[in-house]
């Protein structure tokens, strides 16, 4: 085991959705800690590149959705084309749902969603796994959601992918686990990021969802890559196949 907690030195990391918030906040953290970093996004990702360039690290920019196999199979590629490795791999992609009871809510808003959150999640590690097995083994951290563990009204489609993920986590883990692959999922509790920003700017909504935790309060992204960075490194070897909730406390009541 290599005792220096989080060192990631000659390892290669892979960030879905690494555009900004939690995925941006874990692809620099990687790269602080010595990782080279592929991070990946629909979009762009210039912000996070830039910073972590800052710091003196590498990065490659690979632009694709997550929920097209074309589009993942052609990320793992180029890890591996570009790096020779795939060693962590951090499944962050996801979309934020809409608001509405399950009878409002359209098949079309399911498809994006389960597309985005859970799909994704299946096909990165369909992509992933066969690069860790090729380099010696690996661990993936997905992002699920407190409601990976729970469930809030009004989001049906969204509760149901991060349960999908959990499920798919630990289905994984059991598979893999005798191969040097550990797999695990962290289960967040609201997390203020450039995509729930709408949701804090209504005042009556952000005092809702500080109110479903013993602090009272929303969590920076920052606050979600401690337990991502423990579960990517030697010294979380013995975990796999665990949900592991970053929540102050909202599901222990």
């Amino acid at each position: 085991m290599n005792h220096d907690a989080f060192d990631f030195t000659g390892k290669v990391a892979l960030v879905t959705g690494g555009r900004s918030g939690m995925g941006q906040a874990a692809a620099v953290a990687f790269a602080r800690n010595g990782a080279k970093v592929v991070v990946n996004g629909r979009t762009g990702a210039d912000e996070t590149l830039l910073r972590i360039r800052e710091l003196g690290g590498e990065a490659t920019f690979v632009r694709g959705d997550v929920a097209s196999p074309e589009d993942v199979q052609n990320l793992v590629r180029t890890v591996v084309d570009t790096y020779g490795r795939l060693d962590i791999a951090f499944n962050n992609a996801g979309v934020v749902p809409a608001t509405a009871p399950l009878t409002e809510q359209s098949i079309e808003e399911f498809d994006r969603v389960i597309g985005a959150d859970l799909r994704g999640v299946y096909l990165c590690m369909q992509a992933e796994i066969p690069a860790m097995l090729a380099s010696g083994g690996g661990s993936i951290i997905n992002n699920g959601s407190v409601v990976s563990l729970v469930a809030d009204p009004g989001m049906a489609p969204y509760v149901a992918a991060k349960h999908g993920v959990a499920g798919l986590t630990k289905a994984a883990a059991l598979e893999y686990a005798k191969q040097g692959i550990r797999i695990n999922a962290i289960a967040p509790a609201f997390v203020a990021t450039e995509m729930t920003q709408f949701w804090l700017d209504d005042p009556e909504m952000a005092e809702v969802v500080k109110s479903f935790n013993a602090q009272g309060r929303v969590a920076t992204p920052d606050e979600i890559t401690g337990l991502v960075m423990l579960l990517a490194s030697d010294m979380g070897s013995f975990m796999t196949g665990g949900i592991y909730p970053l929540d102050a406390g909202q599901t222990a009541h």
